[in-house]
């Protein structure tokens, strides 16, 4: 069995690229895999391994500057999600494009407030996550921005702020990092009543027990699971291997859907040499699989 952690926290890091290596070097040694972004604004990260491989890298990052407080949200995984271990420098640990000041987000909000909120008839609920990951799930009403990435949310916030001008606004995302810098962003933009769900659908799908939630559908993960549900259990979503889209049942049921090489959202999105080449990747990982090896190294460290 794995533990899986994902974590953020804004922090003013002097020299990142001084911090990259010694985190990378620890991961490796404990075994750790997944994905961690440092920046001058802080860290961000998925990651999986043994529980104490797990808590020494986040032992570690704890003695940066600022980063003490960090708190991570652990679930369990019986298979490693991730193929390998990525420990990048960036420009900001969630790319936004317009600076905001992270450290004056909107009110933050328990996952046992959240369902009186969002009920509540002067609040808008507003997704922040990207069009792919709110149709695996969301909560009844919210609006979805329709946002390709996660740097289209100023633009979409100037489109429709004023179809919005005199509710409360309540916004959530997967483990709260996006909302820390959009209601940041909206309080700079004047929006006086800004809240959003802290610990993100993460929490709240650990924190409220089932009968009471208000969540309907799966939550997508960045890792190989793909999507989760309620106690953070694995879902039942696939991913595409030519676009990575997360797919459901009906999505590998229709007619244009080819395992390995295609699914309904990119089947017009790439020319017929990199189809081939997709099929290979997918005739190689099934050939790899067959031998009881993975297709990737279970050591494969990327740096950069």
């Amino acid at each position: 069995m794995f533990t899986v952690a994902a974590f953020y926290r804004f922090a003013s890091l002097p020299d990142p690229d001084a911090l990259r290596a010694p985190l990378r070097d620890l991961a490796a040694q404990q075994g750790v895999r997944g994905s961690i972004l440092v920046a001058g604004e802080g860290v961000n990260g998925t990651i999986a391994g043994p529980p104490e491989g797990v808590a020494a890298v986040l032992s570690h990052i704890r003695l940066w500057p600022g980063c003490a407080g960090l708190d991570a949200k652990e679930s369990r995984a019986e298979a490693m999600p991730f193929g390998r271990l990525k420990v990048r420098l960036k420009r900001e640990i969630v790319t936004f494009g317009v600076p905001v000041d992270p450290d004056a987000p909107g009110a933050y909000v328990p996952p046992a407030e959240w369902n009186a909120l969002i009920e509540a008839p002067d609040v808008a609920v507003i997704d922040t996550r990207n069009a792919y990951e709110v149709a695996m799930g969301s909560f009844p009403g919210a609006i979805d921005p329709g946002t390709a990435s996660f740097g289209d949310f100023p633009a979409w916030w100037e489109a429709n702020r004023e179809r919005l001008a005199g509710k409360r606004i309540a916004m959530f995302c997967t483990g709260g990092i996006r909302c820390e810098k959009s209601t940041a962003y909206l309080r700079a933009q004047g929006v006086r009543d800004v809240h959003h769900l802290e610990g993100g659908i993460l929490k709240y799908l650990e924190d409220v027990p089932e009968s009471k939630s208000l969540w309907q559908g799966e939550c997508f993960v960045f890792d190989e699971r793909v999507t989760v549900g309620h106690g953070l259990r694995p879902g039942r979503a696939t991913t595409c291997h030519a676009c990575r889209r997360p797919l459901t049942e009906a999505d590998r049921a229709h007619p244009r859907f080819e395992e390995g090489a295609r699914c309904p959202h990119c089947a017009d999105e790439y020319t017929d040499a990199q189809r081939a080449r997709f099929r290979e990747r997918h005739r190689q990982v099934k050939l790899a699989r067959a031998r009881g090896r993975a297709h990737l190294g279970p050591d494969a460290v990327a740096g950069d």
